[in-house]
């Protein structure tokens, strides 16, 4: 079989940020690193799983929201997908910062009902607002 991107990147040398992936059938792939992978620091399940929904949520809800195909976790922990369409580096950068911003005033998580989640029950509100401003720090800095 076929290696897929993602495992064709050399880890050791990938750093947090915002990578551009690539492009294939129009839709482009988004690798929003949070953690240095293999860095011993990796994003908890609750608080990822509640920015999984609070990202979700504001970037559908934004004004570039017809242009957001898919925002997820990586199963190492390290950070999110995000998959657009028509939409170049320092735009998607600015929708992450602008987004990013908006977390702080979520007070409750959206989609946290049993019939919303799967997983309902396994939420962290307070360590997913820290994770995302970890984050909106790094991108700051590009």
């Amino acid at each position: 079989m076929k290696k897929i991107p993602s495992f064709s990147k050399n880890h050791d040398e990938l750093k947090t940020g915002l990578h551009e992936c690539g492009t294939s059938h129009g839709v482009t792939t988004w690798d929003l690193r949070f953690k240095t992978p293999n860095g011993g620091d990796y994003l908890p399940v609750a608080a990822m799983h509640t920015v999984e929904h609070l990202m979700a949520t504001v970037l559908r809800n934004s004004g570039n929201g017809d242009k957001v195909i898919y925002f997820g976790p990586m199963g190492c922990r390290t950070g999110f997908y995000f998959l657009t369409v028509d939409m170049d580096y320092e735009r998607v950068k600015t929708l992450l910062i602008d987004s990013l911003e908006a977390v702080p005033a979520f007070t409750k998580i959206p989609g946290n009902k049993r019939e919303e989640c799967g997983n309902y029950l396994e939420h962290d509100l307070e360590g997913a607002k820290r994770e995302c401003k970890n984050y909106l720090e790094i991108l700051k800095s590009l």
